[in-house]
């Protein structure tokens, strides 16, 4: 954001503030100077309050006492909503009712006016709040760490979500391209969001910012200083293969315009409370674009990507069953029992796998033939077992390659053991590519895979 947009936001911040200072006088006038400490009477009182000054005191006081609870009075607070301000079950049928027997739009509207749960409008009163937006954010990131114990929040859950989606709308995101001039807030938010590849100091930062590198993100306008998303991405000659260049600190910083590709190596969404909903698919589109026309010689756009599920995937029999490990695996079945000692490949596997480096010249070619198999053909509810896999394919990029030992850090070993992606963009084909893979379920793959991902055909099915 602009130092003159800060300037408003804060100047706007102070209005609403002030505007709340004086809520909180006419409360104490109205309730002889004793203020409600029961948050449910609290959240009734806003939502039947109509003075702009006492619905923005009341909202600053739910946000406030929400923040002074433990965790079991959040949980019990959470079920409160789903109880008490729930949508009025007979209200709903008398209103279906009569709009099944008029038709009339008068009927409709009021069917519709039922439907809405009176939490919807406490969420959206509650939002007028100075930073009340980033209080539900917060308010939705806790739900959602207790949703599994108490699935009936889930009627809860689902109407945050609504009015996150509609709040984030990509109309209002603001894409900003985070340079070391950035604001210090910002920057020490990119260390603490990094995901996939942690930022291990100021000086780590100072390299993935370089002329070389290029970092974009969404914002909001109601969080000027909070990242949404954002995308890390290097300026190269070629296709990286491996991450390890990427990330040393002290590899020269190249002439941006002497790169032919830009690699795109990380991508983090960055606030728990906005999970599933996305943001990436524009992300990714954009900064392409920005880049194309920044530097117009660019040839290549691709990520350098990790598959943080496959040795999951192999450990899963529904995936990779014994049948299926031991036809993918057979034309080396027995190197690899010798090597680990063992009578059933699919047992020696996981006993090599345990140390894939000390292995690597065995294990290099079925890796790669493994990798594939798990991106185009491992499947959870009838999408790709991969949620990498499915973020970049639903967007339209295309399958370009596996590489193995791509990863050697800890982490990278012990999640995919070495494995990492090339997903390219083809700015021509994104839509294309998209269509294919969203309505038909096909993987748009380079030439270099098509041959292999057809010859794993019989072995998976």
């Amino acid at each position: 954001m602009s130092g003159i947009g800060q300037l408003k936001s804060l100047w706007l911040d102070r209005v609403i503030d002030s505007v709340a200072d004086r809520g909180r006088e006419l409360l104490n006038l109205r309730t002889n100077g004793k203020s409600s400490t029961n948050i449910e009477r609290l959240c009734l009182a806003l939502l039947s309050e109509n003075g702009e000054a006492s619905g923005t005191a009341l909202a600053c006081e739910v946000i406030r006492s929400y923040n002074n609870m433990e965790d079991h009075e959040r949980v019990a607070f959470f079920e409160m909503l789903e109880a008490k301000f729930g949508p009025d079950e007979q209200a709903i049928i008398t209103a279906a009712d009569e709009f099944k027997a008029s038709r009339e739009l008068d009927d409709y509207l009021a069917l519709s006016k039922a439907i809405v749960p009176p939490r919807q409008n406490l969420f959206r009163r509650i939002n007028v709040a100075p930073n009340g937006i980033n209080a539900i954010v917060g308010m939705r990131a806790d739900l959602l760490q207790i949703l599994e114990e108490h699935p009936p929040l889930k009627a809860v859950d689902a109407d945050l979500r609504h009015l996150l989606t509609s709040w984030f709308n990509r109309g209002f995101l603001q894409l900003q391209r985070i340079d070391w001039h950035s604001s210090a807030t910002i920057l020490e938010k990119l260390i603490n969001y990094e995901s996939v590849h942690e930022i291990q100091s100021w000086a780590d930062l100072r390299r993935r910012l370089a002329a070389d590198r290029r970092c974009f993100a969404f914002f909001h306008p109601a969080l000027p200083e909070e990242p949404l998303i954002f995308v890390e991405a290097a300026l190269v000659t070629g296709m990286s293969t491996t991450i390890a260049p990427l990330l040393d600190m002290d590899a020269p910083v190249m002439e941006p315009k002497q790169a032919d590709s830009v690699i795109f190596y990380s991508i983090n969404n960055c606030l728990e409370g906005l999970r599933g909903i996305s943001f990436g698919n524009f992300l990714i589109k954009q900064v392409v674009m920005e880049l194309a026309w920044e530097f117009p010689d660019l040839k290549l756009f691709s990520t350098l990507s990790p598959m943080p599920l496959f040795t999951r995937a192999l450990r899963d029999r529904d995936v990779f069953s014994r049948q299926r490990l031991s036809s993918i695996l057979k034309e080396d079945a027995e190197k690899l029992c010798a090597a680990a000692d063992e009578n059933d490949v699919t047992q020696a596997l996981p006993k090599l796998l345990a140390d894939p480096i000390a292995h690597k010249g065995l294990l290099q070619r079925l890796l790669n033939r493994l990798g594939l198999a798990y991106i185009t053909y491992a499947k959870r509810n009838n999408m790709p077992y991969d949620p990498v896999a499915y973020f970049h394919l639903s967007n339209g990029a295309r399958l370009e390659r596996i590489n193995t030992f791509a990863n050697t850090c800890p982490r990278g070993l012990k999640e995919s053991a070495g494995l990492m992606v090339n997903y390219r963009y083809i700015p021509e084909e994104f839509e294309s590519n998209h269509e294919a893979f969203i309505h038909r379920q096909e993987i748009p793959l380079s030439r270099t895979l098509l041959k292999d991902f057809r010859a794993l055909k019989d072995s998976w099915h």
